[in-house]
């Protein structure tokens, strides 16, 4: 699994990217996120609060708890705003 960090999380992670290959019983979004968080402590701050991260699999905006399988591209970064008011 490829994991992508942007902006204030890849700088709150310390990686631009990483592969890893998560435990076997981690099988959607939210079982990555909790193992990832157990993986560091910046990890679980950058992750702490799901709200302020956006994920996209596979290059595709993706919400709630989507499966997640080992061959996946997985990326991480803030809500994205600006355009005029």
């Amino acid at each position: 699994m490829k994991l992508y960090y942007f902006a204030w999380v890849r700088e709150k992670v310390g990686v631009k990217e990483e592969v890893l290959t998560p435990p076997e019983g981690v099988r959607d979004l939210a079982g990555l996120i909790a193992w990832l968080k157990e993986r560091s402590p910046a990890h679980a701050e950058a992750l702490a609060d799901p709200r302020m991260v956006r994920v996209a699999i596979n290059q595709n905006y993706v919400a709630g708890n989507p499966p997640v399988g080992p061959e996946d591209e997985i990326a991480f970064f803030p809500p994205v705003t600006g355009g005029a008011p």
